[in-house]
């Protein structure tokens, strides 16, 4: 019997102790987070190019803030202080639901993967602090240069309170549908009817070697609404190529396109817009993904029978949906097919 009050006097205070200290853990305050006055963003002015999906990123220093961290834009503005409801209300725009990867067999494919959703043409994603602008964003409905463009401000915050970054300017270049461009970014007049195309290893009919900056070029242009692509090759007088000279091409697989007709004066494709879809490098893009690559190749024996293979690449993307004709024209010299 002594034993078993010796056993109750100990235990009781430690019972007691154990009950104190989880009542005071429960009753202790959540940990506070921080808003760090090292948070700051790397870049305060944004001049995107309209008419294109433009994506500001890594832009924002967390320093000693603790994380998650919300993040709004305010006080969108005119850059005279007027109001800009065109960069607060809600507009559709085309996003990716899916990931693209350049194996998809139809253009149906492809449309699966995206969706249309409501969204400001400018804005910020809550998480990261980055921006976006979307491609529905045009020139007809959003000021550009050389207007003075928006000023906004951004808020910052978590439980621990909330900072503002003020006065962050936009201002938008005008739309370039496709580039390279031959189009002024301010006054988005042509500078020149055509660009050159990315690199060329071919001899003209007069036995010199045919230059990029001179002897070729290539034309944009647009023929209609719909969703195609077209190559054209012409001459110094505008008198077509036959595409089939350039035999060694791999025609079903230069760019990411459906149904490709090809004839004695052009080749056309189905294809879905932008061109590239997005910056996922494929077999149709360069190697960062960040454009289309497209390249012409054929063959031909030249002097003391040396195989010479001949090659024209462009490296190009078109971003408004179209019936899109891509000529190349050699100005000054046509191709030599034929062997010497």
């Amino acid at each position: 019997m002594k034993r078993i009050k010796n056993i109750v006097k100990i235990g009781l205070p430690v019972f007691l102790g154990i009950a104190i200290f989880s009542s005071c853990k429960k009753n202790l305050p959540e940990e506070t987070l921080s808003i760090a006055y090292n948070s700051k963003y790397t870049q305060t002015l944004y001049q995107p190019v309209l008419g294109r999906n433009t994506l500001f990123t890594n832009i924002f220093q967390y320093g000693n803030s603790s994380l998650p961290l919300d993040f709004k834009i305010l006080n969108m503005r005119r850059f005279n202080g007027d109001p800009a409801p065109e960069l607060t209300q809600l507009y559709p725009v085309l996003v990716w639901q899916g990931i693209y990867d350049g194996t998809e067999k139809s253009l149906a494919e492809i449309e699966a993967k995206r969706k249309i959703e409501n969204h400001p043409l400018f804005e910020i994603r809550p998480r990261s602090g980055d921006f976006i602008m979307w491609a529905a964003a045009n020139s007809n409905m959003v000021v550009a240069q050389p207007d003075s463009g928006y000023v906004f401000d951004v808020e910052m915050s978590n439980s621990g309170g909330r900072r503002y970054f003020q006065g962050m300017r936009l201002t938008p270049f005008r739309e370039r549908p496709y580039e390279p461009s031959n189009l002024d970014p301010i006054t988005g007049q042509g500078t020149n009817i055509s660009v050159n195309p990315s690199g060329t290893n071919i001899v003209g009919e007069r036995g010199q070697p045919l230059n990029t900056s001179s002897d070729i070029q290539v034309l944009f242009k647009k023929t209609g609404n719909g969703n195609s692509l077209t190559f054209k090759f012409v001459d110094s007088l505008s008198n077509p190529i036959d595409p089939n000279k350039f035999a060694d091409t791999d025609w079903n697989n230069l760019v990411h396109g459906f149904n490709m007709t090809k004839d004695n004066f052009q080749v056309k494709y189905d294809v879905a817009y932008p061109i590239p879809l997005s910056a996922y490098p494929t077999k149709y893009t360069t190697s960062s993904g960040g454009q289309a690559r497209v390249i012409f190749k054929f063959h031909r024996m030249a002097f003391g029978n040396i195989l010479q293979n001949n090659y024209l690449n462009f490296n190009f993307n078109i971003y408004q949906k179209g019936d899109w004709e891509l000529t190349f024209w050699f100005k000054r010299d046509q191709p030599k097919f034929t062997n010497d």
